[in-house]
């Protein structure tokens, strides 16, 4: 397993809730890279809950949405934007547990949209949530001028 290099930190305008590692009130996710996935163990934080203790389900969301993004930017070396993102919660996501697992896997390319299987593991690697996230993915040149995409090479040292 591998880091990735978060490319984004050096732009003026980067101010993502879900992966900016100085944003006050954001999930500051950071991500790993294996054969087939991306990983992120992430520690949820009390004041993202809905019910006591439960991490809120569109906290969950935002989650798996982002993980996602981060499998398009380095396993389909471009980038996208969300399209659809169906959900299914299985078992409570608890904040004071310990941390999270979230594992995002290539699922299916239907032309320019690709479809991106999410888990959700809590810290007995039980999976309480799971999605599919499907990605309206640009090819690379009008990623980089659209959307900012630094190019498969900037995620790594």
């Amino acid at each position: 397993m591998k880091s990735i290099k978060n490319p984004f930190i050096h732009n003026k305008s980067y101010a993502c809730f879900g992966c900016q590692p100085g944003h006050p009130f954001g999930l500051r996710m950071k991500f790993f890279e294996t054969e087939d996935q991306i990983i992120c163990r992430w520690p949820p934080n009390e004041h993202l809950q809905g019910y006591g203790n439960i991490l809120h389900g569109g906290i969950q969301a935002t989650l798996a949405d982002e993980i996602a993004s981060w499998l398009i930017y380095v396993k389909q070396k471009t980038a996208g934007v969300t399209s659809r993102l169906e959900i299914e919660y299985l078992k409570p996501v608890y904040v004071n547990r310990g941390d999270i697992l979230l594992e995002a896997t290539l699922r299916e390319i239907r032309g320019r949209h690709t479809l991106v299987r999410v888990e959700i593991l809590d810290e007995n690697r039980d999976v309480c949530a799971r999605a599919v996230v499907t990605y309206y993915t640009y090819p690379p040149k009008i990623a980089e001028r659209k959307l900012n995409y630094p190019g498969h090479d900037a995620f790594y040292e």
